[in-house]
This record gives structure tokens, C-alpha cells and sequence, in this order.
């Protein structure tokens, strides 16, 4: 039994009255601990299939299990525990709450779920050590660079200790040197802490670091 199981999945959209196929039986097997990159053409489907995946967006057809629970079985309350629970997400753009410190925006999720303030906190200065920005805990947003903006992301997508982490083009508003950066420290983030992590990137060099590396076209997902 693999991690994360997908069989069959398929997912359709509908424009001006044209049905458009973008998932096409998407079948594949994602180990624990493992880091995949995930490429293919611009509008394949990749963030098409993180959004399925994470829960985010449901399928036409098809199954999903993570460490064997059926999670396309799950009803609306449960799907949303579970993604709660288990995945963590990185997107494009930082999403961070412009208001709030960077310490105050990863320490969010843990206190939306009502974690101890003072452990909350804890663990958020822990994470943003990790990633390098020890001396950046009482910016806000306005005043990081952007790598710095992501790096803020991504501590704040470990903060309640995901078992996934899904990045969605984490580099794609990064010049070359800051993405490579980001794309180390996922690789570093994998390795340390054991999160199991799919990215999704344009950029093919930066996938082959990746340990397994795959391309969506067609409909289908297979070896890059």
C-alpha cells in the first residue's frame, strides 16, 4: 500500500459550452517521504491535478487513498478535517495576510485550530529559523522580498505538521537565483523534517533536482 494511492482520475471543465478534458485517467503511486516535481506544458493540467489531489477540487471520476482511507469516500465535513489535518499547500503567490507579522501569519493555522497560543508561537519562530529568517519574524509581508514573502509560505504550510506538502509553481514570480533557493529549501525541508512533497514547476532544470521527476501531458501524468 503506497502513501498515496491515485487511480483513474479524471476531471473536466466546461467553457462557453465546450466540455474540456484535462485529467484523463490520471493514475500514479506516491511513496512516504518521497519529493516529486511534477511538469508539462503550460494549461496540461498540473495545477489542475495539485487542487484534486490536495482536496481542493473534486474529480469527475476516479479514486484516491492516502495511507489507505478513501478520501474521495468522505462527505464535505470530513474532506475538509482531512485537508486540514494532512496537507499543507505552497501557491505562486504568498497569500500572506498583509496585516500580520510574518511570526503572526505562521502561526495562523495553529491558532485558527485553537493550539495553544504560546505553542503556536513556538513553533512558528522554530519554523521561520528553519527557513532562514530568524531576523525577519516582526516584518510584515510589505517589507520581505519576495523569496523571503515565499519562504513565510512555506513555514506557515508547516506549521500544523502536514504529512503532504503540495507547492504549486513556488518559484514562478522568483528571478532564477531566489527560485533555486526555494527549490533548495523544499528539497532540505523533505529531507529533514520526512514531508512527503509534490511539486509543480515550468522550470525543467529545477525539476530534475527533484529525486523523481514527472510530466503531465495528455491527460496523463507518467515519468518525466
Amino acid at each position: 500500500m503506497a502513501f498515496l494511492e491515485v487511480r483513474n482520475v479524471y476531471k473536466s471543465f466546461f467553457l462557453h459550452g465546450k466540455r474540456i478534458d484535462v485529467l484523463r485517467g490520471v493514475s500514479l503511486d506516491i511513496e512516504q517521504g518521497e519529493l516529486v516535481s511534477l511538469v508539462g506544458a503550460s494549461g496540461a493540467g498540473k495545477s489542475t491535478f495539485l487542487h484534486v489531489i490536495g482536496t481542493l477540487e473534486s474529480p469527475a471520476a476516479g479514486e484516491m487513498r492516502f495511507m489507505g482511507r478513501p478520501v474521495f469516500e468522505m462527505n464535505d465535513a470530513e474532506v475538509a478535517e482531512f485537508r486540514n489535518r494532512s496537507i499543507g499547500f505552497v501557491f505562486q503567490s504568498h497569500f500572506l495576510l498583509p496585516e500580520f507579522t510574518a511570526l503572526e501569519n505562521v502561526a495562523m493555522p495553529a491558532l485558527i485550530r485553537r493550539t495553544d497560543r504560546a505553542k503556536a508561537f513556538r513553533t512558528a519562530r522554530e519554523l521561520l529559523e528553519r527557513v532562514g529568517l530568524s531576523g525577519r519574524m516582526e516584518h510584515r509581508p510589505g517589507e520581505l522580498s519576495g523569496g523571503e514573502a515565499q519562504r513565510v509560505a512555506l513555514a506557515r504550510a508547516l506549521a500544523l505538521k502536514p504529512a503532504l506538502l503540495l507547492a504549486d509553481e513556488p518559484t514562478g514570480n522568483l528571478d532564477p537565483a531566489t527560485g533555486e533557493g526555494i527549490h533548495q529549501l523544499l528539497r532540505d525541508v523533505n529531507r529533514e523534517l520526512g514531508v512527503t512533497a509534490v511539486v509543480v514547476t515550468h522550470n525543467e532544470q529545477l525539476a530534475r533536482s527533484m529525486p523523481r521527476q514527472l510530466r503531465l501531458a495528455g491527460g496523463r501524468v507518467n515519468p518525466a
